[in-house]
């Protein structure tokens, strides 16, 4: 067995590239996390009509790079954070970590914005690559994203705001729906 300390290390460096920003590279910082060999998986669920990073699979190093820049041509993420790892689950017999994540999602084409609470399952495997500064290190081998599908399709087709019906949106919205223009929005 894995001791917990030693799986959550792979994990807070995906999570700590996740919500870091470094201009000069974060695509080049985010795939130092997962392995090369094994070949890693990236799959938010949710249907492909809704949104072009959904319920593909995408495979190998191009496979995450392609995931995070379609992630990062529709959306800007702000305010992420997770919750306490000593909250996170932890299954050493499956290498395996599950977390809760919040942020605020912006659908870039239509500026509208949501709060959400997301969730990933992240599997961990022993680097297999003969690249020696590599080899044998724990890295993230599978990444899996549950996360509010629904509101992502509405902010993709502008009507988020439809959701928040008659009430006053010049006061910012509804709770968890930021329009462009309305006030905290």
């Amino acid at each position: 067995m894995v001791p917990r300390t030693t799986l959550l290390e792979p994990v807070q460096s995906l999570l700590h590239a996740l919500t870091t920003k470094t201009p000069d590279a974060p695509l080049t910082t985010l795939l130092r996390t997962f392995t090369t060999q094994p070949v890693p998986l990236v799959h938010e669920h949710g249907l492909p009509q809704l949104a072009p990073f959904l319920g593909l699979s995408f495979t190998g190093q191009d496979g995450v790079a392609r995931y995070f820049e379609l992630l990062g041509d529709h959306l800007s993420i702000a305010n992420m954070t997770f919750e306490p790892d000593d909250a996170w689950l932890v299954d050493d017999s499956c290498m395996a970590v599950v977390l809760r994540g919040h942020a605020t999602f912006t659908w870039k084409d239509t500026g509208q914005a949501w709060d959400e609470t997301f969730v990933y399952r992240i599997a961990l495997a022993e680097e297999m690559s003969p690249d020696e500064e590599r080899r044998g290190k724990l890295r993230v081998c599978e990444y899996r994203v549950w996360a509010d599908t629904g509101a992502a399709y509405l902010a993709r087709l502008g009507k988020l705001g439809d959701l928040v019906g008659g009430r006053d949106t010049a006061k910012g919205g509804v709770e968890g729906i930021h329009l462009p223009g309305a006030k905290g929005g």
